[in-house]
């Protein structure tokens, strides 16, 4: 059995590399660890969770078949919530009640991206230092004054959740959550394998 299960919300308008490179990340690094410890366990399983039967389609018009609903979706250790256009998903209900519970049950939290905004939507951002992409800061900070929005860091490490900012920076916070939760020697192998200049600050 994984050590630990990563559900990756996926919605119609999502940006592709948000979902994509946090999808690369942790089952690189499963493999990876794979090679350097044959038949233990993986470190990372990943699932992809949609609010709906049927395929959804990514903002650049991407069509990609989630494996689970709202519905069916197993409880994950860890959540992570792409950005793109979430307009939609900043007006169903139904979708932040589950952000919220996912939470409540998973050992941490991330978002990439305007994933802050569903995070913060649902309750689950509430306060503290947080990032999201340079073009959306402003409105993260007007809409939920109680943020203290970072417009410096490539991600924001609260202890349970972990914000990052645009597109590529999902991949550096990625790899940081690696680190957190299988060791910094993985991260950087995984890095390494993706041929990918991690930046670790």
């Amino acid at each position: 059995m994984p050590s630990h299960r990563v559900a990756i919300l996926a919605f119609d308008g999502m940006e592709v590399l948000d979902f994509a490179g946090p999808f690369e990340v942790f089952t690189t690094a499963s493999r990876v660890h794979g090679r350097q410890r044959p038949g233990a366990a993986p470190p990372f399983a990943v699932h992809s969770v949609a609010p709906r039967p049927g395929p959804v389609r990514a903002r650049a018009g991407l069509a990609m078949l989630p494996d689970n609903t709202l519905d069916d979706a197993p409880a994950a250790e860890l959540l992570l919530v792409p950005g793109g256009v979430v307009d939609a998903c900043l007006d169903d209900a139904r979708l932040l009640r589950w952000v919220a519970q996912a939470h409540a049950a998973a050992q941490l939290t991330a978002s990439v991206c305007t994933g802050a905004f569903v995070l913060a939507a649902a309750g689950v951002l509430a306060g503290g230092p947080a990032t999201t992409h340079w073009e959306d800061a402003d409105d993260l900070q007007a809409r939920f004054p109680a943020l203290r929005v970072d417009r410096s860091r490539r991600w924001v490490d609260q202890g349970r959740i972990v914000t990052s900012a645009g597109i590529s920076a999902g991949i550096d916070m990625s790899l940081h959550l690696v680190a957190r939760l299988a060791g910094r020697a993985l991260a950087v192998a995984t890095a390494r394998q993706m041929d990918y200049r991690w930046a670790d600050a």
